[in-house]
């Protein structure tokens, strides 16, 4: 693997891609990155990429194109590309065309596994992205100096099994719990919003006579047989600083299926703020 390979990377919006191609440099990979006008974040063009090219959403035969004439025979996709996007605003060429007619069920997950096949029978192998990132998966146990309290445990336990039925549905992967309530769940609008949406809901509350304790746990799960090349649950020093803000003291992940992002910086700034991250 790696030492002047070729790799295609498909980015996405975020940072998660620049995460992955640094992790396929330092591995000794030529990245040729595949660049998304409606989502990728132009700094792509700045990390060091063997080359970047641009393509709008629905140009699947043009991304082939590329790939082949750069000889890329194995790729990753990376970030998220928004649901909205993939199903409203994109203008299909005939081969997306041709694969959003033959889906059975129009969820992003149906939808990249498809991609995926297309590519595939094109001699292009698209890889599990978290292969390059398996030092940042989070390890089982506490990963915060602080442990979750027994309040913070009951949250933990019945936030997993709200989000465990949530995520059959493809619905979301946060759910935020304050005494074994739920108080928020995520739809399409991610983590931080969620996050967000449970903090301003506490607030209101403020100098109702609630039974509630104000203390939120964010729970963010893996889905069932979630696809690890498209999509892995990530949590980094914006998430806990979100939560700080909403008043969240406890976030628990899936040990091994979720990102670490910033490493350190992510459980520094936990510390930092008195919050209880754990992985199991």
């Amino acid at each position: 693997m790696g030492s002047g390979e070729k790799l295609g990377l498909i980015a996405g919006n975020g940072t998660f891609p620049f995460l992955v191609l640094d992790a396929a440099r330092a591995q000794g990979y030529e990245v040729v990155v595949a660049a998304i006008k409606e989502e990728t974040f132009p700094e792509i063009e700045s990390k060091g990429a063997a080359a970047v090219h641009w393509f709008s959403l629905g140009e699947l035969s043009k991304l082939i194109d590329t790939f082949k004439a750069e000889g890329v025979t194995r790729a990753v996709m990376a970030g998220q590309v928004k649901h909205k996007q993939i199903f409203s605003a994109i203008k299909p060429d005939w081969r997306l065309a041709k694969l959003l007619l033959s889906l059975g069920t129009r969820n992003t997950d149906s939808l990249l596994g498809a991609v995926a096949k297309v590519l595939a029978d094109e001699g292009i192998v698209l890889e599990n992205s978290t292969a390059l990132l398996e030092p940042l998966l989070a390890k089982t146990g506490v990963l915060s100096k602080r442990a979750p309290s027994g309040q913070e445990r009951k949250n933990i336990e019945y936030g997993r099994a709200v989000g465990r039925r949530l995520a059959e549905y493809d619905i979301g992967q946060t759910v935020v719990i304050a005494e074994a309530a739920c108080v928020t769940v995520e739809a399409m609008e991610g983590t931080d919003a969620t996050i967000e949406r449970a903090g301003q809901l506490m607030r209101s509350m403020e100098g109702e006579a609630s039974t509630l304790s104000r203390a939120l746990t964010v729970v963010k799960i893996a889905k069932p047989g979630q696809d690890l090349r498209f999509d892995v649950p990530v949590i980094g020093v914006k998430t806990i600083e979100t939560m700080a803000r909403a008043g969240a003291s406890c976030l628990a992940v899936d040990a091994g299926r979720c990102l670490l992002l910033e490493g350190e910086a992510t459980t520094r700034a936990a510390d930092e703020a008195g919050i209880a991250v754990c992985a199991e």
